[in-house]
Formats: structure tokens, sequence, C-alpha cells
């Protein structure tokens, strides 16, 4: 009696190996080197990116967190005053002129007449003052047209002095100005002085300083007499 083979003679068949749930290895095989491969892909693609960003060529992060700073220079411009020369004609007639001694020199206010008179004022006859005085000053009468224009030129030559209405009555022994409409009350600092002692910058008369115009530039003036 012989034993038959059940498949007819043909050797055994083996079936196919099958994963877990039935799903066969291959399959998920496939499916892990796909992951695999995506992940190493975009990894890649990572570095390429930041390569670009940190290179020469990249966006450039100018701070990290820090503040910017620039300077700016402020450039001061320097006015340089502009100075004028003026020469000053003095006013020597219209207007008689009159020195009181209002000092403690004896016969000082006879010596500047004189002076006055040289440089080329009207001179009337000195006079003595009711008071004392160290800094001398010019008084004129608001009456007589051209003395106020004597008078300060008489200030101006002698040094620059204060010229002012004259009171009343004049501060003179009789109370008058004598024959003169300018009244020189000589006091003790300008008492036997000549003008060039009265005048040291220029030998002559003063030197001011004139008020600023628009625009903050300091303008000096220097006055001199003419000849």
């Amino acid at each position: 009696m012989s034993n038959e083979d059940p498949t007819g003679g043909q050797g055994t068949r083996r079936a196919p190996r099958q994963g877990v749930g039935g799903s066969p290895v291959g399959s998920t095989l496939s499916i892990v080197l796909a992951v695999v491969a995506v992940v190493a892909g975009f990894l890649i693609l990572r570095n390429i990116t930041d390569d670009n960003e940190s290179g020469t060529g990249g966006a450039i992060d100018v701070g990290s967190g820090a503040d910017a700073t620039t300077t700016t220079s402020d450039v001061v411009g320097t006015t340089v005053p502009a100075t004028t020369t003026t020469v000053f004609t003095p006013v020597t007639e219209g207007a008689t002129v009159v020195v009181a001694n209002a000092n403690t020199v004896g016969g000082s206010a006879g010596r500047m007449t004189k002076t006055l008179e040289t440089a080329g004022f009207t001179m009337g006859e000195p006079t003595n003052a009711t008071d004392t005085r160290d800094e001398s000053i010019v008084y004129y009468d608001p009456s007589v047209a051209a003395a106020q224009a004597v008078a300060e030129s008489v200030g101006v030559v002698m040094g620059g002095l204060v010229v002012e209405p004259v009171p009343t009555p004049p501060p003179t022994n009789d109370g008058t100005m004598g024959d003169g409409s300018v009244l020189v009350m000589l006091g003790n600092n300008q008492a036997d002085k000549t003008l060039e002692e009265l005048n040291p910058a220029d030998e002559t008369p003063a030197t001011g300083t004139s008020p600023a115009p628009s625009g903050g530039t300091e303008s000096t003036t220097t006055t001199t007499l003419a000849e």
C-alpha cells in the first residue's frame, strides 16, 4: 500500500511571511525607508538654509538687543566782531563854553579853558563851582540850539564825560553860566590833565562799544578827532 501526496505529487508550498496584523513585512520596510528619506531630506534642506542665512549673502542681524548709536558733530560757527573806525569832528561853534572849578586844584579851570580853546572851542571866563566833585560833568542850556552838540563834543574830547541839561540854578558861585551856554564842572579826576592824558587809548578821544546788531555780531567803534 502506498502513501499518496495530497498535493498531487508536487512539493510543499510555503505561505508568504506576514507581519503583525497580517501586513506583509516588505510593505512595512518600504514605509520606514520612505519616512527616513523624508526626515533626511528635511534636515539637509534646513542645513542649506542655515548656511545661506549665516553667509555673506544672507540677511544680517543688526542688533541682538543693543541700540545703535549715531553720533552727530555740531559745527559751531565763530563770529568775528566787525570793527569800524569813525573820524569824529567836534562841533565847536554856536555855543560858548565856561569851565567851573569843581576840584581842589587852584587855577585848573583857567588852564582847562586854554586847553579847550586850543582844541577850537569858543571859551568864556572861568568860574568857581559851589561844591567839589571827583568826576567832571558837562551841562548845556537847552534854549540854545547848538549848545547840546557843543557840550557833547566837549564831553568826547575830555574822555567821555556825562552830558546833561543844566539844572536851575547852575551850580556856580554866582548861580549863572556867565556868558556861556555850556558849563564844564571840572572835577578832581580831570583837573590839570591834557586831552591826550584824558584819552590815553588814541591820544585824543574815546573808544566805545556799540550795542550788537541783529544776528549777534558785536561791532566796536573807535572814535578819533579830525585834525
